[in-house]
Formats: C-alpha cells, structure tokens, sequence
C-alpha cells in the first residue's frame, strides 16, 4: 500500500466535510420537496452543469474508460457512443428546452403535460416511467457500488484491514464490504442535504478533480519524454474501416482476448449500430435519471440548454487528460502492474487504480484518490436523488398519502434514500463486473426505452396507452434478453428490442384513442416540438391565428452535427495533447475555434433571443394583472 499519512488525511479531510455540507444544508433542504428534491429550482445552470459533468465523472466509468483507451487506443474515443455521450448536444440544441417548459418535478410527472391525468393508460404510463427510473437507478447504483470496491481494494489490502475487525469477510467479497463502507458516506450527505448538499458537493469534487487530472497529463507527458509507447499499428489512429486491425500478439497478448470478449472486431458493423441506436435514444431525451433531475432543476428552458451544452465543455477535456495519461503510464510500464485476477486472467478494469497506487507521489496519489471517491460519492448521490424523486413525488404522493406535511414527506425521503441504497448495494453483490452491468443498462434496459420515447415528441396521435405498452414490451424484452443471448453483446440484439418496443408502441396507440384535444394543444403550445403535429397546429390556429410553429428541424439537427463533431474534438484534444501528436493536435484545435465560431451564430445567439423574447412575453401577460388594481387605487 503507497498511502502515506498526507494521503490518507486528505481523503479523511474531504469525508468530513461532505458530511459537514448535509449537515449544513439540512434545514434549507427542509422547506419543502421541490427545495430538497430540485434545489428550489433556483440553482444557476453553470452549477448544475458543473454537477452533472461531475457525477458523469464517476470511478467505474473512468475504469471502464481507462481500459479501452489502454487496448483501443484514440479508437476508444468512439466507443462510448454507446450510452450514448452526444445526447447531450441533443438535450443541449432542443430537448433540454423542451423538457423544462412542462416545469415538472420527474419524468413521470411530465408525462401529465403529454397525455393529462385521466384516461385510458394514463396511470398506467405513469406506473411504468417509475418502474424505468427506479430499474435504471438501482442498475446504476449496483455499477457504481461494484466500481468503487474494485477501485478501493487495489489501495487498501484487505491483509491489513482484517486484524483490526471483529468479523470475517471472506476474499470474494471484501470489495463489497469497501463499497458499503464509502456508500454509507454518500447516503448520509446526500438523504440529508438533497439537492443543494449534491450540488455543492459536486462542484467541490469537480474541483479536485480537474487538479488531479492536470497532474496526472504532466506526469505522463515527462515520463513520454525519450520514451515511445509499444503499441500496435492503428492504435494512435482515431479512424477505423470495417475491422478493428489491432493486433497485440507481439506485445501484450491478453489484450487480444478482451477485444475478443468484448466483441468489437467487427469495428465498422459495431459503429453502425452504435450510431443509429444513439440517434434515436437522444431523440427520446434524457433518461429518467440524474441527469433529468439536473435539467427539470434549471431556472428556465434557456439555462436548461445552457447547462446540457456546459456538461461537454467542463467533462470531456478533464476527464480524457486522465484517461490518456494514465494510458501512457501503464503502456510505458505494464510489467510493473498487477491486474492479475485470481483466477490468473487479465482484468483491464484494474488498470486506473493499479496506474494511481504504482505511478503517482505523495500528496498527488491523495488528492486523485479523493477526486475519485468523490466521483463516486457524486453519481451515486446524484441517481440516489432521482430514485427518490420518483419514489416519493410519483408513488408516496400520487397514492399513499397525497395530502402529507413537509415533515412527512422529507421524513419519507429519509426512509426511502435508505432503502433503495439497500437494495443497489445488494443488487452490486451480484453483479460479474462493471462492463457487464454497463452493457445491460446501454444496450438493454434503454434499448426498450426508446421507441415510446421518441414517438411522445413527434407524433401527436401517441397516446398513454401507447406509452405504456412500448415501454412495458421493451423492460420485459431487456429483462428476459440477457438469458436468451447469454453470450451476445446486447448492442447487438438492440433491433430486435427496438422492434418489439415499436410493436408495442403501434398496438397500443390504436387501441385506445387519441389524446383529449385540450391537452395536445396546451402541450403543443407550451412545449413547441416540432414533427408530425399539423393536425394539432390546425387546432391552435384557430385559436390564435398568430401562433408560429416550430420551424427549427433543419437549424437543429445542423447544430447537432457541428456538435457532435465539436464534442469529439473536445475529447481527442487531451490526447493528442499527451502523446505530443503536434499536427493532428493543431489541426483539431483549428476546427474546434471554427465549430465554436459556428454555434455562437447559430445557438448561442438565438438561444439568448429566445430568453428575451419569453422576458418579454411574461411582463406583458403581467399587465392586465396589475393594471385593474392600480385603477382601484387611483
């Protein structure tokens, strides 16, 4: 073990003051649900932004992470397209504004705007988002909790750990037992604290963080110096054809066999779909997760869109300088790792703790570590908050006691951050690694949630009970996969569920009918999506013959693209960067400036206009209000 007192103290130092922050924020927390579960709504997008790049910043992620860029090379950079990473210019260019403007508290309770309160497969809809979110969140907070014991056990060995307690664990499970001791930590600052103690939190960490990762890039950068990385052909190249073409039989053979495991040879097929499910699940919009909270938590549309667009700026060149040093660093100096399994196999998720324990000095190794646990801390109090969103708001609200006190309701909070920790943490005891639980939420889970939540946007005559039964088909599909294609990438088995979720979509939409018209009006007129609403634009015509619909298609998906290439650019910067590739990095900083350039016209701009224009409109809708009772007072 490297840990030196400095170390140690820091991470001790940052595990009390997190607790400090729930204690300090307990009582603000208290006033009520919407100031405990969204911040009272009043948080400014640069920190929410700042919080939800940090709790994107999370330890098995950045493993996972750390692990392809060791074996892929600069071809890692396109892997995670697999959540996919550019929903966020998605939600950024219109979803993120779209999503605020229903001024809902949690995806199910948006679904109100959509298709109101009654009706056919209404609750039903609604019953089945809070069983998505709360599957995702558990899924995420077993993830999370599996990370953080591998991550741990690699500095702390349990032969020290164990003479001082009273108990056994055997050897297969003293990960776990590192993950219920820092889980505990998080429960307590986040359940106390809510959503001003997570974001406070987060912005701390994210803090560090970024001092790490600027450590971490200069020591790569001089151990690189007069040195040259063993790698294969293609490894430094971020293009690909149809097969991947890394061979490292010669240098590394086990790498080999995880590109193998992985099922990424077939390079320009995997991309493909990896492309096209991405497409469609940004189109559906976030997810009923962290990431949701922090948008429905924003000021307005206009910050909604800010902060989503922030996320990219403040994540990808601090989180990727990470990333390829350490990369550097074990490829300069892998005999001196120990990622050996028990088993005897080559486990490349132990790459980044093995790289920090091995490479990095006193007060630095400290400070990474802290970073790192604070990720941890972050993601899961960040999903924690979610799960409790839709817990209490959606199910303890909606029908156990709608008439509850805020005591009541914050006293339930409490007991259900409790709980659903207890059940994420016994979900990561059965989990196999952290790739596999990644695969299953990516390719499964949100597979099945696609289909239902894109047509909810574009289609006006989608109804409830079309939402529920697309999404009830696709949990049930993504539930049941995994043991009819034990062996298969679920990325690879996603048209199947895309499929049977769209089936579903179709079956139920026509079986019922459409939406009551006041509604899809309402929601037309508040939200403004574009797509396939002529009808419903017909209707709000003659209401308000000056009413414009949204003609921004063309305008937005262009900005997606500049986006897009914007976001990779932002990624493979640090790399470049790093491994001191000056052309390709001076090339790339050129195109960034000009994409830049691009979207300060063609968002910025306009998104700033739009903030005035709603000024605007919301102090003449004031007028009427006050004028009749300053003519009382004259």
């Amino acid at each position: 073990m490297n840990l030196t007192l400095i170390d140690v103290s820091l991470i001790v130092f940052y595990l009390i003051m997190m607790v400090m922050i729930g204690w300090y924020y307990r009582n603000k927390a208290r006033q009520n649900k919407e100031s405990y579960l969204m911040g009272g709504k009043k948080l400014p997008w640069y920190m929410l932004g700042l919080s939800d790049a940090s709790d994107m910043f999370d330890i098995s992620g950045t493993m996972w992470m750390v692990s392809l860029c060791f074996v892929y090379g600069l071809k890692s950079i396109w892997i995670p397209w697999l959540w996919p990473v550019f929903n966020q210019v998605f939600n950024m260019m219109f979803l993120a504004k779209w999503l605020r403007r229903s001024n809902a508290d949690t995806g199910a309770e948006w679904l109100a705007t959509r298709f109101g309160l009654e009706g056919k497969g209404v609750k039903a809809s609604h019953n089945i988002v809070v069983a998505f979110a709360l599957i995702g969140c558990l899924g995420f907070l077993a993830y999370g909790f599996v990370g953080l014991g591998k991550f741990i056990e690699i500095f702390v060995p349990w032969n020290i750990v164990q003479p001082y307690l009273p108990f056994y664990v055997p050897a297969s499970y003293v990960a776990h037992f590192y993950g219920i001791i820092f889980t505990l930590f998080a429960m307590f600052y986040s359940i106390l604290g809510g959503m001003h103690s997570i974001v406070l939190g987060d912005v701390i960490k994210y803090a560090i963080m970024t001092v790490g990762c600027i450590a971490i890039a200069i020591i790569a950068v001089s151990n690189l110096q007069g040195n040259d990385l063993h790698v294969p052909e293609g490894w430094r190249d971020p293009f690909f054809g149809w097969k991947l073409d890394l061979d490292w039989s010669n240098i590394i053979p086990a790498a080999n066999k995880k590109i193998e495991e992985d099922g990424f040879g077939l390079f320009g097929i995997f991309f493909m779909m990896m492309l096209f499910k991405g497409v469609l699940s940004s189109l559906a919009g976030p997810a009923p997760n962290y990431d949701m909270q922090k948008v429905l938590s924003t000021r307005s549309p206009e910050d909604a869109s800010k902060m989503t667009g922030f996320v990219s700026i403040v994540l990808l060149p601090i989180r990727y300088s990470m990333v390829i040093g350490l990369t550097v660093l074990a490829l300069l100096y892998f005999n001196k790792l120990d990622i050996t399994t028990e088993s005897g196999a080559s486990d490349f998720e132990r790459i980044l703790p093995a790289a920090i324990n091995t490479f990095l000095p006193v007060g630095i190794l400290g400070l990474v570590l802290t970073g790192l646990l604070g990720a941890f801390m972050g993601t899961f109090s960040g999903t924690l908050n979610a799960a409790q969103a839709y817990i209490v708001n959606d199910i303890y609200l909606k029908y156990v006691n709608p008439g509850a006190s805020t005591q009541k309701i914050i006293s339930a909070n409490y007991l259900v951050g409790i709980v659903v920790v207890a059940i994420g943490v016994t979900l990561g005891f059965f989990a196999k690694d952290v790739n596999s639980i990644l695969q299953w939420i990516v390719g499964a889970l949100y597979g099945g949630y696609i289909s239902a939540n894109v047509l909810k946007w574009y289609w006006w005559r989608f109804n409830a009970n079309g939402f529920f039964w697309g999404m009830a088909a696709g949990i049930a599909a993504a539930l049941v996969f995994p043991f009819i294609f034990p062996d298969t990438l679920p990325l690879y088995v996603w048209p199947l569920l895309f499929l049977i979720s769209l089936a579903g979509c179709l079956f139920g939409t026509y079986s019922a009918p459409p939406t009551d018209e006041a509604i899809l009006i309402k929601f037309y007129k508040t939200v403004r999506p574009w797509g396939f609403w002529t009808p419903v634009l017909e209707k709000v015509k003659v209401e308000d013959p000056s009413f414009e619909p949204n003609r921004n298609f063309k305008l937005d998906m262009f900005n997606v693209v500049v986006g897009i290439a914007a976001q990779l650019c932002l990624t493979v910067l640090p790399m470049y960067l790093i491994l001191g590739m000056k052309m390709p990095l001076l090339v790339t900083v050129l195109v960034l400036v000009v994409l830049g350039i691009i979207l300060k016209r063609t968002w910025w701009d306009k998104l700033q206009a739009e903030a005035r224009e709603s000024k605007e409109k919301a102090a003449k809708e004031l007028v009427p209000l006050t004028e009749p009772v300053y003519q009382s007072f004259r």
